[in-house]
């Protein structure tokens, strides 16, 4: 009808959404512009890949004890409040990161130790930013929502670590500066927001039964399950961007500014893929795309894994986060439209354990059999397991395999 925005336009006039957008970008833009720094700064350091593996490991460990009480936190607190004290805790972090870098680093404890900081913000951030998007958008422009807030993330991955390498030219101490910058300003985007604070708190009182009812859930959802572990293992195995600053110095001797382009490569692929969904979103055969999605993921971390030219290299990371994007895309759907609002933060929680388990840890993973086995040999069979995952699940969650539309949704 003339003069009637169409939904998609819609949902970019919410003056909360893009406040949301915005310091999501900005704090994903920032992170991955450290996340480049520390990963040059301390292979420079050590020459080690084990310690590339230690830096996704120092984050994982205070994530997965914090991760189910922060659940429960976003569901019986202002979302937008914790949120923005993640992004002030992750500021401090960036502001240590520089502190040391303007001092000299000679080994990588102390960037271990305050990475351990950043895992504890991380913890709290996942599942009150997950279970905040679905209160600031009407049901009917959620599936828009979320590829618009995943494309927005992509641009930031794509933007960062290029930003980051180039930066890192500078100094490092400049790199982390600039990171402090942009998280301060995300946290005043987010104290900006007028909605998001009125969600529907839990009755429960605290405690194990609690905290545990997010896990309840998902173990009770077979389908919410199988997306979930299905990435989490996928991942977990075919996590090829732990090394990447190995195959920077040592495979293609691109240097920094490679290294930050390699990063890169996935968010371009990702955001190309998030676009079309935000155009064509997927409606039907939702099982099977998101299993397609990770065998893509697997097939291209192999030519990763074997490639020794910088833009086959860089083509093959563009397809795996492409392949990535589908799965997280369904995934995330998935979740949050089988999920009752009261309880939506404590299954973000468990989501976030997957999530964090599959990324950090499968960056210690890569790191530890690079150690034993070799750097080019680790990611091979990283990607050669996350094929063998998606074959086992398909037998293991035939009705994940079979779905065909989403959930219709949670009051």
């Amino acid at each position: 009808m003339t003069g009637q925005p169409t939904p998609r336009l819609a949902v970019l006039k919410n003056r909360d959404f893009t406040f949301f957008l915005a310091a999501r970008f900005l704090a994903t833009l920032a992170v991955q512009m450290q996340t480049v720094a520390v990963g040059w700064q301390v292979y420079a350091v050590t020459r080690d890949p084990l310690d590339l593996g230690l830096i996704g490991l120092s984050q994982f460990l205070p994530f997965v004890l914090l991760i189910l009480p922060a659940g429960h936190v976003a569901d019986n607190h202002d979302r937008r409040r914790v949120l923005a004290g993640c992004f002030t805790l992750e500021t401090v972090c960036a502001l240590i990161l520089l502190a040391l870098a303007a001092r000299g680093l000679d080994s990588a404890r102390p960037v271990f130790a305050a990475m351990v900081l950043f895992g504890v913000a991380r913890a709290f951030a996942m599942p009150a930013g997950q279970a905040l998007l679905p209160n600031l958008v009407p049901r009917e422009q959620f599936g828009t929502a979320v590829a618009l807030n995943s494309s927005t993330w992509q641009v930031a991955t794509i933007a960062g670590p290029a930003l980051g390498g180039v930066v890192y030219l500078l100094g490092a101490p400049v790199v982390y500066a600039t990171v402090a910058v942009l998280l301060a300003v995300s946290v005043g985007l987010l104290l900006g927001l007028r909605r998001g604070g009125g969600h529907a708190q839990s009755t429960e009182p605290p405690g194990w039964y609690t905290l545990l009812s997010g896990l309840r859930f998902v173990r009770s959802h077979r389908p919410v399950l199988g997306a979930i572990s299905l990435d989490l293992f996928a991942v977990l195995f075919g996590g090829a961007t732990a090394l990447l600053p190995v195959y920077a110095a040592d495979v293609l001797h691109v240097g920094p500014t490679g290294l930050g382009l390699l990063r890169t490569a996935p968010g371009i692929g990702a955001a190309l893929c998030g676009i079309a969904l935000g155009f064509a979103p997927i409606t039907t055969r939702v099982g099977r795309w998101m299993f397609g999605g990770v065998i893509v993921f697997g097939l291209a971390t192999l030519v990763f894994g074997l490639s020794k030219n910088f833009a086959l290299s860089l083509a093959a990371l563009a397809v795996m986060g492409a392949g990535d994007m589908v799965s997280v895309y369904i995934r995330h759907l998935l979740v949050q439209l089988e999920t009752p609002d009261e309880i939506r933060g404590r299954v973000s929680a468990v989501n976030a354990v997957f999530i964090g388990a599959s990324n950090e840890l499968g960056e210690f993973e890569s790191g530890l059999t690079a150690a034993w086995f070799g750097t080019v040999p680790a990611v091979i069979v990283g990607g050669c397991a996350t094929l063998v995952v998606a074959g086992t699940w398909t037998r293991l969650f035939p009705e994940l395999w079979r779905m065909d539309r989403f959930p219709p949704g949670r009051p």
